[in-house]
């Protein structure tokens, strides 16, 4: 498998230039936010996000300027959601560093979130990127009721199959979608080439998202803790198909556990036994194979070339990650 410096390689020099350009983007003259900012750039991720809206223009046609703007607009939104959600999820590391709210606290934590959010919304109309604006504006709705209905349905754990995928589209996979939509759409002006492009990215985002799932299961050292879904009474697939497949006993037993005890960590274990032995992680790890070949499916429909093969190798590398 690719690993991403590989996959980087047909874009390298457009995202060592983007790199330049974002760090410019997240400037601020308040002392305060511009400390902060520095931080976050400083302690980036993967960049999968950019890396998506770059391959994605470069699939339908040339990068160009408007390419750079989605890339920024992206990562802007996409950072702001993870300041606002490790408020919610009272969380205080972010990819292995001190969360913004663990270091500032979370009345400043939200104020910078808002200050990001506000800074995307800012830069696509100082380019007059409005169909970015558009289709981005959507994806933060979209992610923000994914995340209050997961809220709500936590409260009861009556989450049925069809609800959880739509719970992780919004969430997780409208944004991958729109990542790949938006590089799409500067590159190519054909509605039907900018839309199969961002399906290709839900099924993607989808796939990444059950992986993700899998890793509160698995025994291998992910760098995530093990059983924390459980702990946050979060219904994930293979908890959701080991409900329907359980004796009622085993169920109601499921449940009390992961309402009532999911800080005891040989009750959580349990479940995890559970989850194992009933078949649960088997036909997650399926039901993530039917979206990855639904994506490649959909990425055959593309003329070949680098970009091609980069974006093919992305999603080998979405399914097979450990961490």
């Amino acid at each position: 498998m690719a690993n991403l410096d590989e996959i980087k390689k047909p874009i390298a020099r457009e995202l060592d230039e983007f790199e330049v350009r974002f760090r410019e983007s997240m400037r601020s003259n308040a002392p305060l936010l511009d400390r902060i900012t520095h931080y976050i750039v400083t302690r980036k991720g993967k960049q999968m996000r950019p890396m998506f809206v770059f391959l994605s223009a470069k699939l339908c046609g040339e990068i160009n300027e408007a390419t750079y703007v989605a890339a920024s607009l992206v990562e802007i939104l996409h950072t702001a959601t993870l300041v606002h959600d490790d408020v919610v999820d009272d969380s205080y590391k972010r990819r292995g560093f001190f969360s913004i709210n663990a270091l500032w606290k979370n009345k400043i934590a939200v104020l910078v979130g808002d200050f990001l959010l506000a800074k995307g919304l800012s830069l696509s109309i100082e380019h007059d990127q409005f169909q970015l604006l558009h289709l981005l504006s959507n994806t933060i709705k979209e992610m923000s009721e994914g995340e209050l209905l997961q809220l709500e349905k936590a409260r009861k754990l009556d989450i049925k199959e069809d609800i959880y995928f739509e719970i992780i589209r919004q969430k997780t996979a409208s944004l991958i979608a729109s990542a790949c939509a938006s590089g799409a759409s500067t590159s190519t002006k054909d509605p039907e080439a900018i839309a199969r492009v961002k399906t290709m990215g839900e099924k993607i985002g989808i796939a990444f998202q059950i992986k993700d799932d899998l890793f509160d299961y698995e025994e291998a050292e992910i760098g995530k803790p093990r059983g924390i879904d459980i702990k946050e009474r979060k219904m994930t697939l293979p908890l959701i198909h080991t409900l329907n497949k359980v004796s009622a006993a085993d169920k109601r037993k499921i449940i009390y556990v992961i309402k009532n005890e999911n800080t005891n960590a040989e009750k959580v274990r349990w479940v995890i036994d559970v989850v194992r032995t009933n078949g649960g992680l088997d036909y997650a790890r399926s039901r993530m194979t039917d979206y990855k070949v639904e994506a490649e499916n959909i990425l055959a429909t593309f003329p070949d070339g680098d970009a091609r093969r980069a974006i093919y190798d992305m999603i080998q590398f979405t399914i097979n990650r450990t961490i």
